[in-house]
């Protein structure tokens, strides 16, 4: 299911404050959720001062966040119980019910007034099915997906998309903003996970169109290098070009440039694209590139490619990495 983590924060008398005044200061906050993502969110918590205290089925994830200052937690229920907000870092649908809902979940062992904070990339209906059971319970829940990738967790440059009451929003605007560099309110509950399904839809729209563009380039003679360069301070200068280039050896730190490992798996961005597809079929909404995206990321995943970063988009288009 994941990760789960919980941290706390120990605040002196005349302690610095870290981000942007909120309306109070949380002395302990749980965190769920350890992969590539919260892997590198939970250690930027740290350097910011915050004390963690993990929990995983993964004890290797543990460990590694173990090693940067953090100690472990026996189960969930101690993370809820011991936790003012709680936030979540989940890969599923299914994960983000059975932790929150589940019968030694989230809001089984939270107290009252808890704020629960999701930062996972699930259907808005789920968001709001377990908003509905955390306000049964007396907590507060707001759904605050991220954008920004391995490259923004791991340089807290994400961007959190919150949908929820405005007053919790603004309650956990500055710690999210110690894992990132924005959090936007974009409305009530789930409307988080509408702005990062459109924009991930997006995103995977534009790595195929990249990758495309620049295999076509080098077949015809044109450096890959020197096409990123052109299109980088060109019309059709992007997120995926200018800071996650899917060519080997342009840019050393993503994952393109170690062999596809870790980054934004191709099972997820299918899963994300998928969940783009329900929501257009559901308000009946043309999505004709986004529904061709989901179809190539599906047949990648055919071919074995779920594991690898969603950029390899650029050597299955190449024929070079079918299996």
């Amino acid at each position: 299911m994941g990760v789960l983590v919980s941290f706390v924060r120990t605040i002196t008398p005349g302690a610095r404050h870290f981000g942007k005044a909120s309306q109070r200061e949380f002395s302990s906050v749980g965190f769920v959720g350890l992969g590539n993502m919260g892997a590198f969110m939970a250690r930027n918590l740290i350097k910011k001062g915050y004390k963690l205290t993990v929990y995983d089925i993964n004890k290797k994830a543990v460990e590694g966040v173990v090693s940067a200052g953090a100690k472990g937690a026996q189960n969930v229920a101690e993370v809820s119980k011991n936790s003012e907000v709680v936030v979540t870092m989940l890969p599923m649908n299914q994960h983000v019910l059975d932790c929150y809902t589940g019968k030694d979940g989230i809001i089984s062992a939270a107290r009252k007034g808890t704020l629960l904070v999701d930062s996972s990339t699930i259907d808005s209906s789920v968001a709001q099915q377990v908003a509905h059971e955390a306000q049964k319970s007396g907590l507060r829940f707001i759904d605050g997906p991220v954008s920004g990738g391995v490259v923004g967790a791991e340089n807290g440059t994400l961007t959190f998309m919150v949908g929820g009451a405005k007053s919790d929003y603004e309650q956990a605007k500055s710690f999210l903003e110690a894992m990132g560099s924005r959090a936007v309110h974009c409305g009530e509950v789930g409307m988080g996970q509408v702005a990062k399904i459109c924009n991930n839809m997006l995103l995977a729209i534009q790595m195929i169109g990249l990758s495309e563009a620049l295999s076509l380039g080098d077949k015809l003679g044109l450096d890959p290098k020197i096409l990123t360069d052109i299109v980088n301070t060109s019309t059709g200068r992007c997120w995926s070009s200018e800071i996650y280039n899917p060519v080997p050896g342009i840019i050393p730190t993503v994952p393109s440039s170690k062999n596809y490992e870790g980054g934004f798996g191709t099972a997820l961005i299918s899963k994300d694209l998928g969940l783009a597809q329900a929501a257009a079929t559901r308000v009946g909404s043309p999505i004709a590139l986004g529904s061709l995206s989901h179809q190539i990321y599906r047949t990648m995943m055919a071919h074995g490619l779920g594991p690898k970063d969603f950029s390899v988009i650029y050597q299955f288009i190449r024929g070079q990495m079918k299996i």
